[in-house]
């Protein structure tokens, strides 16, 4: 399928059967919880895709005179050959794709019937404006949303440009892969500026901030990053997403010396830690390094090193943003808390408890709690006396963000999320709350999150037609371990519905 596709594409997927593919996805948990009945893909068995991101159109939409949102819409054509005749094929495209988009526009396109460069041409409008387009030539299908993404590959069957096949940049798949993937150079550098574009949206409303995070986040992206594979095999746990990051050699190599898990003997503490989590928990992420401070300043300097000056002063200056939502002023002072002989360990897990606010938790166990009190913010003040429970609890003035002592055990919440990050100060592992809480304290992983998605599995069940259990929500989970080596980044997740459902519920994203 790969020499259908041209070179220059920003982003390859494919996969040898998408039957095969989509069946995981309908046979997990989530997705039967939510469905009254499971899609029948016998028409899709054998069937081989590809799909291709040509480009990225990205466009503004007012919501009030002072608030817009910014869209972002790629440009792809799937290819699939059915290895059907070709008025099975043709009667696919006219009715599967036709339902589909009919799906995806939320009504009843206008569909064009025409003959055109050798084969059946279909052109679905929905009433605003959005178009579809599928051409069926032979047993081949091209369907995309923007025509020059079928001519592009055209000029592949033509000979007149190379495919990516021909280019060399995707590596072969195992029999086992249901599907694998390529972002190559190219297609880092476009969605890099994408990612800072978002970041830029999300970071506040002054413009000046906004457009140096649009600025500076691209330039480190392209500058850290040459290239991601990906693959999606099943396992008995569930979709299995595969990531290698490539990475400039010098990168790699400072990440992979600085980012080293730590101490794997001292697994009671990870359990003391994790078992302040409920079980309602909606993300976390536990961070198991050797040296977080060494960590935390390696990160800083490959930012600053691959950025221009002005971009690496901005770096410096602001960095400490990030640890803003958990009350700490001083990061790197914060940091230098951990190691110690008395506590010879460093596992920091931050969270979201929980899933309808936007609330972060930090809980850790310090060597040092004068040096990490030091680091907090200056809003952050000690109480007269301690609470009922003996903690000593330090709050700012409105009560947003309060940080509780217990000994060295030391927890950052909102005033909500704090009494629920309480539980036995010496817990097990069998006292964690959840299995999946469990993995997160027991994986050897450097860095490891586990969460929950509570919209994917119903978006999955709503876009294949099938009718769905209103009163039930279908919970995804997900495990991803993270790991640095000498070429890059290792990122493994295992989850119930897999980027693949991932995608696939985005397309229902309203």
């Amino acid at each position: 399928m790969r020499a259908l596709v041209p070179a220059d594409s920003l982003v390859y997927l494919e996969t040898n059967d998408l039957a095969a593919a989509l069946q995981p996805i309908v046979d997990s948990k989530p997705f039967l919880d939510v469905a009254t009945s499971k899609p029948d893909f016998s028409a899709l068995k054998g069937v081989q895709l590809a799909v291709a991101v040509t480009g990225f159109e990205t466009s503004e939409e007012k919501l009030t005179d002072e608030h817009s949102i910014g869209r972002i819409q790629p440009h792809f054509v799937a290819v699939a050959d059915t290895h059907a005749w070709n008025f099975q094929a043709v009667g696919f495209a006219e009715k599967k794709l036709g339902s589909f988009v009919a799906n995806i526009y939320d009504g009843e396109p206008t569909l064009e019937r025409a003959d055109k460069n050798g084969g059946k041409y279909f052109t679905w409008s929905s009433k605003d404006g959005r178009k579809a387009y599928a051409l069926v030539i032979d047993s081949i299908i091209y369907f995309a949303n923007d025509s020059t993404a079928i001519e592009k590959c055209l000029a592949v069957k033509r000979g007149e440009t190379d495919s990516i096949a021909k280019a060399g940049k995707v590596a072969a798949s195992a029999p086992e892969t249901l599907a694998s993937g390529y972002v190559g150079p190219d297609g880092i550098a476009q969605i890099a500026s994408l990612i800072g574009l978002k970041f830029a949206s999300e970071i506040g409303e002054e413009s000046e901030v906004q457009s140096a995070i649009a600025g500076i986040v691209p330039q480190l992206i392209r500058n850290c990053v040459t290239d991601v594979s990906w693959r999606s095999t099943r396992s008995e746990k569930g979709i299995e997403d595969e990531y290698t990051i490539g990475m400039p050699a010098e990168v790699a190599r400072v990440f992979s010396e600085t980012m080293m898990v730590g101490d794997r003997s001292q697994s009671a503490y990870a359990n003391e830690i994790v078992a302040q989590l409920p079980a309602s928990t909606s993300v976390a992420t536990r961070y198991n390094l050797k040296d977080p401070r060494v960590s935390w300043r390696s990160a800083l300097l490959v930012a600053q090193k691959n950025t221009d000056p002005l971009a690496a002063k901005v770096i410096s200056a602001f960095s400490g943003l990030l640890f803003e939502p958990y009350g700490i002023k001083d990061p790197d002072l914060f940091l230098s808390s951990f190691n110690d002989k008395s506590i010879p360990q460093s596992n920091i897990v931050t969270a979201k408890v929980d899933p309808q606010t936007e609330g972060s938790a930090v809980v850790a166990f310090v060597a040092d709690t004068q040096i990490a009190r030091k680091a907090l913010s200056p809003e952050l003040r000690p109480p007269k006396v301690l609470n009922e429970d003996g903690l000593n609890v330090w709050s700012t003035e409105d009560g947003e963000i309060q940080a509780a002592f217990y000994y060295q055990l030391l927890k950052i919440a909102s005033k909500d999320d704090l009494p629920k990050l309480n539980a036995s100060q010496h817990a097990e592992l069998t006292e964690i709350r959840t299995d999946q809480l469990r993995q997160l304290a027991t994986s050897d992983a450097p860095i490891v999150t586990v969460g929950r998605d509570l919209t994917s599995a119903k978006q999955i069940v709503e876009l294949f037609s099938v009718a769905t259990r209103d009163d039930i929500v279908g919970i995804e989970k997900y495990f991803t371990e993270t790991r640095f080596t000498k070429t890059g980044i290792d990122r493994r997740t295992t989850s119930d519905l897999g980027l693949i459902g991932s995608i696939i519920a985005q397309l229902n994203d309203n």
